[in-house]
């Protein structure tokens, strides 16, 4: 199983969105490397759900439960998505900040490459994160 962290802004499509929805598709991606990261994605994958611009904080898990597909909002048809399905919410949610205070996190790519909506995590920091979130890993 590979973990990876999903970058949405509230105001687009928030965890409260995501959880009344339940399962929903992840669209919208123009980036190429994060592009490239939802093409490596395996069903069975898990996911943290991150609020970007002001909020900058893990929520919950979702779990990938479609693979890379074209997506129905790129007229270019050059880019695709996922469906994910919520799994799990944070008893705490995890902010930007209390990650980058921890150098076990340093070489996370939230912390390298904060602008990167599609991202892998290693299993270390999965497992770090979630017991900072209040779940088990």
């Amino acid at each position: 199983m590979n973990y990876w962290l999903l970058k949405s802004e509230p105001g687009t499509w928030s965890w409260e969105d995501q959880k009344k929805k339940g399962t929903e598709h992840w669209d919208g991606v123009r980036n190429w490397t994060a592009s490239k990261n939802m093409q490596k994605m395996k069903k069975g994958d898990l996911a943290f759900f991150y609020h970007s611009g002001k909020e900058r904080r893990i929520l919950g898990v979702v779990k990938i439960v479609r693979e890379y597909y074209p997506d129905h909002t790129d007229k270019t048809e050059r880019f695709g998505m996922v469906d994910v399905q919520t799994v799990k919410n944070f008893k705490n949610p995890v902010h930007l900040s209390e990650i980058k205070a921890q150098s076990k996190f340093a070489e996370m790519v939230l912390v390298r490459q904060s602008r990167l909506s599609v991202q892998p995590v290693d299993k270390k920091c999965w497992k770090a994160i979630c017991q900072m979130g209040g779940i088990e890993p």
